[in-house]
């Protein structure tokens, strides 16, 4: 089922990330909620084909899309759930009810129990989850219950009650499962330990618990109890496919409100959480333009600002990539590690999504305007007084000086243009010296461009650090064009950017649109500088054998390349067609030669 081109970009630009989707009809509605292990594939899938039914219907209605990345599928399965409950949207049929995904909770009570619920009820107890696995629920409590005597009566084990005797020992007690606290047989400080031990696995450390199960899970082999070793070892996995608590939701976070900025020169984005009791219940995404010389400080208090005003939120702790100048009396919470940095973080990786969507969009919707903004970003990343429309690369390649090529490669608007590519051979340096071998290709390259009156590049990037820059320069400065071409060069180990004149090299942001492109050239150059030494160094050696054949001179070897191409075809000729080239007597011979090869 088609789209219309400006949703078909909405989805062409999604991440290939996990996370939760979400369908909005024309006025708005939240009609529809789901989860994605890749949210584009998945997106994707519901345009692919013609739908029918109510994945028809509702297909037809879809006018605009929202989503969240999250950090796993865990985390979709889970967010997807209290998006579901919030919207109550139209085309979902499952978690409407309040049935939710399972908790494990201590209860807030003596001699707790550790049980199983589908209810957070707040003050009642400490939770842990929520899990997307009632196994993955079923498995921890039955190992708790196996290493941990807690008890799972619901008797109330008030002190009281206990002096009184009214209770008796059962069937746990006389399995060794549960020392019967109700009789007075366990101390609260012993019973306290336990449960110490159990937040432990809950919270994910579970490298002791698996140590312990491994060594009776061979011991149970050792002694051939098989089946008690097979279901250790459905513990052992069922607990390392176990993932701990996610920071979706995380009802130690409480209330607030997360923002975080990504910006550039133009524009800035900025991705908001409404967090209630721990759990994201809003997420937005909110693209600025930015005015001359604002800082992202004062667009994000501008955004925080605008934000708590028009959806009149209260909360009283905000959670920010730095303290930002707001007018409300709100603390400001800047984290460093644990569960808070974790949740700025996964809002920090939704702004960068929301970035690079939206300039995926203006590829698909204006491809001249988003090329005009990468060519003026790189123009302002590189220092260079125009955009590089046309951009020359040179490599040198050698092995060990000997069969010195060059390469020059060209980008027109960031692009290949390889009509325009050339290659050189060294003419007039020995042995192995890349600083004069460079000197001789720049020179020559743009003597020849001169003459013919052909078009100087807007920038010249040569591969290497500032020896090869400076020799570049030296071969221009002979040419009268150091000051008319912006020269750059760029050192592997680092990816350091030399330009002439700067003792300090430029570092640009290994996600830069900028670095990439000159990256793609550089590694383009050395491409189809390997191809033609590649090509030279097995002619050499094919003109090597072809001489070592007694009556087989230089001219005779090289006449016999230029035919044949390579030492096979010379080989599969057979001796007549050799005979046409180079007489009866010289084929007999390199015939004879080279058939037992």
């Amino acid at each position: 089922m088609s789209a219309s081109g400006e949703l078909l970009a909405k989805i062409k630009s999604l991440p290939a990330a996990p996370g939760v989707y979400l369908y909005k009809n024309a006025a708005g509605e939240v009609i529809y909620v789901g989860k994605a292990k890749n949210l584009r594939k998945r997106v994707s899938s519901y345009f692919a084909k013609e739908q029918e039914g109510k994945t028809a219907l509702l297909v037809r209605r879809i006018a605009d899309i929202a989503h969240v990345v999250t950090g796993n599928e865990t985390e979709a399965f889970l967010l997807e759930n209290v998006l579901i409950k919030k919207y109550q949207p139209k085309y979902n049929i499952l978690l409407k009810d309040d049935k939710t995904y399972p908790w494990i909770v201590i209860r807030k009570e003596a001699f707790p129990r550790v049980e199983m619920t589908r209810v957070y009820e707040k003050g009642r107890g400490e939770y842990f989850g929520p899990y997307t696995s009632v196994r993955t629920v079923k498995v921890l409590l039955e190992l708790i219950h196996d290493l941990f005597p807690i008890r799972t009566c619901a008797y109330d084990l008030s002190p009281g009650k206990i002096r009184k005797g009214r209770y008796k020992v059962c069937l746990e007690y006389h399995l060794g499962r549960c020392k019967a606290p109700c009789t007075g047989n366990e101390t609260e400080e012993n019973y306290r330990q336990y449960l110490d031990a159990v937040r432990k696995i809950l919270k994910g450390n579970f490298k002791p618990v698996l140590e312990y199960l491994t060594n009776e899970m061979n011991e149970a082999a050792r002694k051939l109890q098989f089946e008690t070793a097979q279901e250790y070892l459905e513990k052992i996995r069922a607990l390392e496919n176990y993932q701990s608590r996610s920071v979706v939701v995380n009802p130690k976070i409480g209330n607030v409100e997360v923002y975080s900025i990504v910006s550039d020169d133009r524009r800035a984005y900025v991705n908001f959480f409404e967090v209630a009791h721990g759990t994201v219940i809003r997420a937005r995404n909110i693209e600025v333009e930015k005015k001359i010389g604002e800082t992202d400080a004062e667009i994000l208090s501008y955004v925080i600002t605008d934000h708590r005003n028009r959806y009149g939120l209260h909360t009283p702790r905000i959670i920010v990539p730095f303290k930002t100048d707001i007018p409300f009396d709100v603390r400001q919470i800047v984290p460093r590690a644990g569960d808070k940095k974790k949740l700025l973080d996964l809002s920090l990786k939704n702004a960068k999504y929301y970035r690079k969507e939206k300039l995926d969009q203006l590829k698909i919707v204006d491809p001249e305007a988003d090329l005009k903004r990468r060519l003026e970003q790189a123009r302002k990343d590189l220092r260079l007084p125009r955009p590089p429309v046309r951009m020359e690369c040179f490599d040198i390649s050698h092995t060990q000086g000997v069969e010195k090529t060059a390469s020059c490669v060209v980008f027109t608007n960031l692009k290949p243009d390889k009509k325009e590519y050339r290659h050189f051979r060294i003419k007039t340096v020995e042995g192995n010296n890349d600083f004069a071998s460079m000197e001789e290709v720049v020179r020559r390259r743009y003597a020849r461009l001169q003459s013919e009156g052909k078009p100087l590049p807007d920038l010249i990037i040569i591969d290497g650090g500032k020896g090869q820059l400076h020799s570049a320069m030296k071969a221009l400065k002979a040419l009268g064009l150091d000051e008319r071409i912006p020269v750059i060069g760029i050192a592997k180990r680092l990816e350091e950017i030399y330009r002439p004149g700067d003792s300090i090299p430029l570092y640009l942001d290994k996600t830069s649109e900028t670095l990439k492109v000159i990256q793609r050239i550089r590694n383009e150059a050395h491409r189809f500088g390997l191809k033609l030494h590649r090509q030279r160094r097995e002619k050499r050696s094919v003109s090597v054998t072809l001489t070592q054949i007694p009556g087989v001179g230089e001219k005779t070897a090289v006449k016999l390349l230029k035919q044949f191409g390579s030492l096979k075809r010379i080989r599969e000729a057979g001796p007549g067609k050799l005979a046409e080239a180079v007489g009866e007597k010289t084929a007999r011979k390199i015939w004879e030669h080279l058939k037992n090869m």
